[in-house]
């Protein structure tokens, strides 16, 4: 059931992102009376699930969810539609208009993704506003995993800042250190200030390792609800228990105590909590699956969280800081895949990945998050200079208005079959990555 949430959540927001890119090509068109033939949510090779045509035209729905497209009349574009090119230039033909013109109606899906995002970032803001845990809040001091102990950060550190900048949102120190390729850490450690330095190699290494415990924050393990028929509820565990120790080892944090609870999967232990003033030893056996069946109380409950609330005015110019820097990060994260050091190619993936992101259980508020994500990825990509994708078309076009000389149409087939192969061989490598990750795993 989870596989299947997630793979309605993908299949949603590559929907919405893909009739958005497109309709932002279709009305550009349609500005300059430009004829648009065809107009398709995913690609249509033999038949159509759904179709009809309204003018001049046709509407559609694919069976083969990698994108969609529409058809302008008089370009050379995926369809390949060559007999269409040895017919004499119409007046609304794709070809027959200027080049200013045309570069608008390449550009119009790039520049509607970006819009899209912004969109998504004042509703966001305006509906939800804004939560999260600020650094100086980590109170309790981080939990870090092998590849963070071996930069030299240590359980217990408390992060005060990246290359010496005060990261206010403590979610986003990860991203910091990546995508600025950070070279130090500075932390607060028993009482005194120390500067971590970040070893060569390392940012390398943490890109592939993608895990989410790399930097996380501890807390206090205090029971805040029950799952139905618990083994901690049927021990005699009651909400409000601190739980601190399991066989007299001690386990201060919730890390600590999920980290040791491992060790004792269908065995019988001894819980010490503390409820009240009372200092308890409960018995209970562990599950196969090593969890007793225990939340722990919401973050606001250890934490003072940041809240912003946003009126619509408000939310305005931060949905387009929001959607600027997301460009500025993505492009970052490009910067980083074609640095040979970094190796970050390797850490591609396709629909697995991209579906992997999403929660395993219905959130609008995280759909939408990463739906703006993905709108402004896909601007991205579309606008690199490949032939077959906006770039690509853009590329040529530039090339046109500058020269004044426009590349002759057999030029543009050769070119649109060699962007195809270039974009069939990243599908290919992407996925493939995501499949070996599969066997690795």
């Amino acid at each position: 059931m989870e596989i299947l949430i997630k793979i309605l959540q993908l299949l949603l927001s590559l929907s919405i992102l893909v009739v958005i890119h497109e309709f932002g090509h279709f009305i550009a068109a349609k500005i300059f009376k430009t004829r648009v033939e065809k107009f398709y949510l995913f690609f249509n090779p033999w038949f159509s699930i759904f179709k009809f045509k309204f003018k001049d035209t046709e509407y559609g729905i694919g069976w083969l969810p990698l994108g969609g497209y529409v058809k302008i009349s008089g370009m050379i574009d995926e369809s390949m539609d060559k007999e269409q090119m040895k017919q004499p230039p119409q007046p609304w033909e794709f070809r027959s208009k200027p080049s200013w013109q045309r570069l608008i109606i390449m550009l119009g899906g790039v520049t509607m993704n970006i819009i899209l995002a912004v969109l998504i970032y004042i509703f966001m803001l305006t509906l939800w506003g804004e939560e999260y845990l600020p650094t100086s809040q980590v109170k309790y001091g981080i939990q870090v995993d092998s590849l963070a102990q071996e930069a030299g950060l240590r359980d217990g550190d408390k992060i005060l800042s990246v290359d010496h900048e005060y990261i206010d949102n403590f979610a986003r120190i990860p991203e910091k250190i990546i995508l600025d390729e950070a070279k130090s850490i500075q932390v607060e450690r028993n009482g005194k200030v120390v500067d971590v330095e970040i070893p060569e190699g390392h940012i390398a290494k943490l890109i592939k390792h993608r895990s989410p415990d790399y930097i996380s924050f501890r807390f206090p393990f205090e029971a805040g609800k029950f799952v139905n028929n618990s083994a901690a509820e049927q021990a005699g565990f009651q909400i409000d228990d601190k739980l601190i120790a399991i066989n007299d080892k001690a386990t201060p944090y919730f890390y600590d105590f999920f980290t040791e609870l491992q060790k004792h999967k269908n065995e019988n232990i001894n819980v010490k909590v503390v409820r009240g003033s009372d200092t308890l030893l409960v018995n209970v056996t562990v599950p196969e699956e090593g969890k007793l069946g225990i939340y722990p109380k919401s973050l606001d409950h250890y934490f003072e969280m940041k809240k912003v609330d946003y009126s619509i005015a408000r939310a305005v110019p931060a949905g387009i800081v929001k959607a600027y820097k997301g460009v500025g990060n993505y492009l970052k994260q490009l910067k980083l895949f074609f640095d040979p050091d970094l190796k970050a190619y390797e850490s591609v993936g396709g629909f697995i990945m991209i579906g992997s992101i999403f929660p395993s259980t219905w959130d609008w508020q995280s759909f939408w998050t990463l739906t703006a994500f993905l709108s402004i990825m896909l601007a991205i990509l579309n606008v690199l200079p490949i032939p077959a994708l906006d770039g690509g078309h853009v590329m040529f076009l530039l090339y046109e208005m500058i020269t004044r000389r426009k590349p002759s149409d057999k030029f543009m087939e050769y070119a649109q079959i060699a962007g195809m192969i270039i974009l069939l061989g990243l599908l290919v490598f992407a996925n493939g990555n995501d499949i070996m990750r599969l066997f690795r795993n």
